[in-house]
């Protein structure tokens, strides 16, 4: 575990964003390992969401709909790197929101402005009870809206092009052409909503085109170990 500065100021937040393919997730999950931190992937939520949803038979692009089946959404997450897992009310559904299927309405869910402000605010209260020294947060909106105070704040990014790579790799069963097609159509989707292809102001880049996965962890402690000091001098200077 690294060691990380105290702010003094309860659980600390380290907030990433970027787009599919990027590698949030599972550079994210490290970066948590390697700082003793608990881990939040707020995009399984919307796919839990979509799942809840489609589990219903509920037309995901009516946004009516999808806000009568929020009503008895009963998420729960595991911010355990380690030993993750996600379920519905009693139904463990950490592979089943990977599937085609869920991917494909997921943005129906997400577009919904009143599900977003139910969903962002759980995921603050994840964060305030879980009993960690820190969490990251990775998503869509976590340096804009969820956590736009927190003393750290990354956009994590790569080419278009490296990040279809990378998600073809992982997607054995689609050529490269269909994944990269697939994340232009999401990313136009989910940008109507919310922009997480631009650094706010205070957010830094890390752009991990030409990095490896290793070299993309540390790059990223590094901002989190220089944000974390910034915030802790200047607790100290007030």
């Amino acid at each position: 575990m690294t060691d990380v500065p105290s702010t003094g100021s309860g659980t600390v937040i380290v907030a990433i964003d970027g787009p599919a393919g990027s590698g949030k997730s599972s550079v994210s999950k490290q970066v948590a390992r390697r700082l003793g931190f608990g881990y939040l992937d707020t995009g399984a939520a919307y796919r839990a969401l979509a799942w809840h949803a489609l589990s219903h038979g509920t037309d995901t692009s009516d946004a009516s709909s999808v806000l009568d089946v929020a009503g008895d959404f009963d998420f729960a997450i595991s911010l355990d790197a380690d030993a993750y897992w996600v379920r519905v009310g009693a139904v463990d559904v950490t592979e089943a929101i990977r599937e085609p299927r869920v991917a494909d309405a997921v943005s129906g869910v997400a577009r919904v402005p009143a599900v977003r402000q139910s969903v962002n605010a759980m995921f603050r209260t994840l964060v305030e009870e879980s009993g960690a020294p820190g969490v990251v947060v990775e998503g869509r909106d976590i340096t804009t809206v969820v956590a736009p105070d927190a003393p750290v704040r990354v956009l994590l990014t790569a080419a278009p092009e490296v990040r279809a790579a990378r998600r073809s790799a992982e997607l054995t069963t689609q050529d490269a052409a269909a994944v990269a097609a697939a994340l232009h159509r999401r990313d136009a989707s989910d940008s109507s909503v919310v922009d997480f292809l631009t650094a706010a102001p205070g957010v830094t880049v890390v752009d991990s085109t030409d990095l490896d996965f290793e070299q993309t962890v540390e790059a990223v402690l590094a901002v989190v170990h220089t944000g974390l000091r910034q915030e802790t001098g200047e607790s100290h200077g007030d």
